[in-house]
């Protein structure tokens, strides 16, 4: 480090302890750390400290700093701020590389294919950018955030087996979410847009049928999003709330035919209206494991196939490709969701012919 002899461009080359630049100074001075003392009307131990780094240089101290030395208190500011977070880096820098294994819980190959994070050469650099998607400052903070403290997921053997991969692909939703603008939350809305939303199922179409769903929910304040599951997990979909005027509905298409896609999009609708602002993670679209589950499947099925009308239809055992589209058409809703309905219940094989030609099959695109 080089002293200027005009002490108002006074300036470091790198980030140095604080009192090593007064003591540069006051030696160049020829003025010893009592006369300084003297000078600033503060105690010897004091200026002290501040020299060997045991105290910081406050506002105030920089002032005294400018009167006595001639050096702008904005230096000793800046020179104070930057000894201060090179200090936290450190700090930070010892912190995080404790916790390196915590990578291991992610495919980070997957997330950086999809483009959720960026492939850091440096470990530590990796963390940083795994803990900036998540948008926590810490490790401990993602373990309490997304462990079930702050998030109350549903007994869930996918989370307890992947819980970095589920915990990925739920704050993709969560991004998505965030960055969608809808109308507050109106449960009667709500209500009111299933019923066309219902007549959606009619459209085979994702590309037309997707984007009127999801302007349909929007009005109302609820969220829909799309987001493929990362490998190795099971998952269909999940309910949360990212606001408290906003609901979000993240779907899979994991069991890829109309049938599933539609029963578990009104299944996590029931999710919405009937269990509160709290999450609920669904590994299966048809498990009755609690009262909770047996709500939403029940209000799937009414809301796709009144029950009256599927009693008839299974009391007359006509389970033809033609009275399935007869019955289909009579309610308005996809072939598929019939016979999808019809093979959950046992009246037909899962393996049958029929399900060639009634259900749609979904993939997932290449964009």
């Amino acid at each position: 480090m080089n002293t200027k002899t005009d002490k108002s461009r006074f300036l470091p080359d790198y980030v140095v302890l604080p009192g090593e630049t007064i003591q540069e100074i006051i030696d160049s001075l020829g003025m010893s750390q009592t006369e300084l003392a003297e000078r600033m009307g503060r105690p010897i131990k004091t200026v002290n400290e501040i020299i060997k780094g045991k105290a910081s240089i406050t506002p105030n101290t920089a002032l005294q700093l400018e009167r006595v030395l001639g050096v702008p208190a904005s230096f000793w500011n800046n020179l104070e701020k930057d000894y201060q977070q090179s200090i936290a880096h450190t700090k930070e820098q010892e912190a995080l590389k404790a916790d390196l294994s915590w990578l291991n819980i992610f495919p980070l190959s997957e997330m950086i294919k999809r483009g959720w994070v960026k492939r850091q050469q440096d470990k530590v650099a990796q963390i940083k950018e795994v803990l900036s998607y998540f948008g926590v400052a810490t490790v401990s903070q993602w373990k309490e955030m997304y462990s079930g403290q702050k998030i109350a997921y549903r007994e869930s053997k996918s989370f307890k087996s992947h819980p970095g991969a589920v915990a990925a692909w739920i704050r993709q939703g969560q991004k998505i979410s965030q960055e969608t603008d809808t109308s507050e939350y109106d449960e009667r809305k709500f209500r009111e847009s299933l019923s066309k939303i219902r007549e959606l199922t009619l459209e085979s179409n994702p590309r037309k049928f997707i984007p009127k769903l999801k302007d349909l929910c929007a009005a109302s304040g609820v969220v829909v999003s799309f987001v493929k599951e990362l490998q190795g997990v099971k998952v269909c979909g999940a309910t949360f709330w990212p606001a408290p005027k906003k609901a979000c509905i993240l779907l899979t298409i994991r069991y890829k035919t109309n049938d599933h896609l539609w029963f578990t999009f009104f299944h996590e609708a029931g999710h919405i209206l009937y269990d509160g602002k709290i999450m609920v993670f669904d590994e299966t679209i048809d498990n009755n494991e609690n009262e909770s589950e047996q709500r939403a499947n029940n209000f799937a099925c009414t809301t796709l196939i009144p029950p009256e009308m599927y009693k008839q239809l299974v009391r007359n055992r006509s389970f033809s490709l033609s009275s399935i589209v007869s019955f289909s058409d009579e309610i308005g809703v996809a072939p598929g969701i019939v016979l999808g309905r019809l093979q959950h219940d046992g009246y037909i094989p899962w393996a049958s012919r029929l399900s060639k030609s009634l259900k749609v099959r979904y993939e997932w695109s290449a964009s």
